[in-house]
């Protein structure tokens, strides 16, 4: 039976392209079944794209995906009862309140193909293994074997962050890189829009905020470490408008992927405050934004604890709060320079008056100053894990950049956890240890690193804080990333290797089967998408490391 099916799924496909396995998508689905179907399902310009109403906006998604990847431009109509029942041909997008968020499921039979999920989400996931399913080449007639797919992610968090900050990216870029999430399956944009190089959002209740804080007056050359130190002399900057960041809301959405915007405070604020000297703890100083890197302890970049700076935190987040529809807000939290706190004598009088009994009990109060206005309109924090230093409300989300010891430490408790360790999630990390390779800011995180990394460790889970870990996520800090085809290369092919580990079963991982995946359905996209990735993946492995 098996060789005559494949006899005549052999000739169906001589007058068009045969599609690619479904053994072959990234992330790898957790189940997948191939029914005794005689004939492959067809795809050619009459074919109907059949939606239902809450799916509008996705089906135009799929059409325009389709028509990219092969130049077939297929027809949408909404779904009525009686076409379902008349069974015409075409391609189903059906809403099935029983499956659970993200989980969907792909039929491909002879006469249909149907896409069932609950939400935008799970039929977004269900259309990536789709187009997966199609060449990305130009043809009239593609046909798809029969296939029964069922697949829902491992964490409910699957991020990817971007620094605009230290190198900033056109909105055709920022499209861009959410559709690289959407592709594989991540849900959430994590987009990093403050910092001491630079104010990338737009504020009406601070106009300096972007008329001064959006710019610096040169950019270093070099690594940040080398002496002595270089700059072009050429001023830098720009932010995004609320119009083009209500865009890429509306572009993120139609793709279920959530934005969550930060805005690092109380420390790496040092473009505020050179708009703004009162909120810092020298007002008198006359503050310049940033031009070099690496500031923790090294310049003076915190907030004061004074009402200045407390109605500025409320000003900006309602904003941040009312722009984007997120539940989350990022606040940062990290890398906060006390030594400036505890050389302030205002600093000083002000922790005294309110019982805070040191600096770091300083940084929590802040933290909280925020959370609880977050809260009142309806958000929840997130911070980076040094937020959980001081006795911190539990309601916060702690995003861990260290090792497991800050992993279980916040998980201890009580916080819900995302993990996204320095060491493999950063991939600002060289991929290799060829000293001509493009410029990093250290250590090595190669593929294979990415890959084999278990989001919750063996620590974490012997304690009985698994479930404490909600997810992960990679960080693309851009200190050294200055174009779009730098954080191409930093990107790819790490971030596919990301998706996997956070979609798919442990069980189910298998890194040499990756390769071969990578090789036959993730690098054909890189190119189709005109993007840069880092080539010698094969070469910089593991084995590598303690040389």
């Amino acid at each position: 039976m098996k060789k005559l099916y494949s006899l005549l799924f052999g000739l169906f496909i001589v007058a068009g392209m045969q599609a690619q396995s479904a053994n072959q998508i990234i992330p790898k689905p957790n189940f997948i079944s191939y029914p005794h179907v005689p004939t492959p399902f067809q795809i050619q310009a009459s074919t109907i794209i059949y939606f239902d109403s809450t799916y509008t906006n996705q089906a135009a998604y799929l059409s325009e995906a389709i028509l990219q990847q092969t130049g077939l431009s297929l027809i949408r109509k909404t779904l009525t009862a009686s076409t379902y029942l008349q069974k015409e041909k075409g391609v189903y997008l059906l809403l099935n309140n029983r499956l659970s968020n993200e989980k969907y499921t792909i039929t491909v039979g002879s006469e249909k193909i149907v896409i069932e999920s609950s939400g935008v989400r799970g039929l977004i996931n269900g259309m990536q293994s789709l187009l997966q399913l199609i060449p990305i080449t130009k043809q009239e007639k593609i046909f798809i074997e029969p296939v029964y797919i069922e697949d829902e992610p491992r964490f409910s968090y699957r991020g990817m962050h971007l620094d605009v900050v230290r190198h900033l990216f056109p909105v055709t870029y920022i499209k861009k890189y959410i559709d690289y999430l959407t592709f594989h399956k991540f849900n959430t944009f994590h987009w990093h829009l403050t910092d001491d190089q630079g104010w990338r959002i737009e504020m009406n209740s601070y106009p300096k905020l972007n008329s001064v804080s959006a710019f610096r007056d040169e950019t270093l050359i070099g690594h940040f470490k080398d002496q002595p130190a270089k700059f072009d002399g050429q001023r830098y900057g720009g932010f995004y408008t609320k119009a083009e960041i209500k865009d890429i809301i509306a572009y993120a959405t139609v793709r279920g992927i959530t934005i969550i915007p930060e805005i690092d405070i109380p420390g790496h604020s040092r473009a505020a405050i050179a708009a703004y000297p009162k909120l810092s703890t020298r007002p008198d100083t006359n503050w310049k934004v940033a031009t070099t890197w690496g500031m923790y302890n090294r310049q003076n970049n915190v907030l004061a604890p004074t009402k200045a700076s407390f109605e500025f935190l409320e000003k900006v987040f309602a904003e941040v709060a009312d722009l984007f529809p997120s539940p989350y807000i990022h606040v940062g939290g990290d890398e906060c320079s006390k030594i400036w706190w505890k050389q302030d004598v205002a600093t000083q009088a002000f922790m005294k008056a309110n019982g805070i009994k040191n600096e770091t009990d300083l940084q929590t109060y802040f933290i909280e100053f925020v959370a609880k206005f977050l809260k009142g309109r309806g958000k929840q924090t997130i911070g980076w894990h040094e937020i959980n230093e001081g006795d911190l409300d539990t309601s916060t989300v702690v995003m861990n950049w260290g090792t497991d010891k800050q992993a279980i430490e916040a998980a201890s408790k009580g916080f819900s956890v995302i993990n996204t360790p320095g060491k493999p999630f950063y991939f600002d990390h060289y991929q290799s240890l060829d000293p001509k390779d493009s410029l990093a800011i250290h250590g090595y995180n190669p593929l294979e690193a990415v890959y084999k990394y278990n989001p919750v460790p063996r620590s974490i889970s012997e304690k009985g804080l698994q479930n404490k870990i909600i997810g992960g996520q990679a960080n693309v800090w851009t200190e050294y990333m200055e174009n779009e085809k730098k954080v191409d290369y930093m990107i790819f092919p790490r971030m596919t290797a990301l998706s996997e580990v956070l979609w798919s079963k442990p069980e189910m991982l298998n890194y040499t089967d990756f390769l071969k995946r990578l090789k036959s359905n993730a690098i054909p996209r890189y190119e189709f998408w005109n993007s840069s990735w880092f080539k010698n993946y094969l070469l910089w492995d593991l084995s590598k490391a303690t040389k």
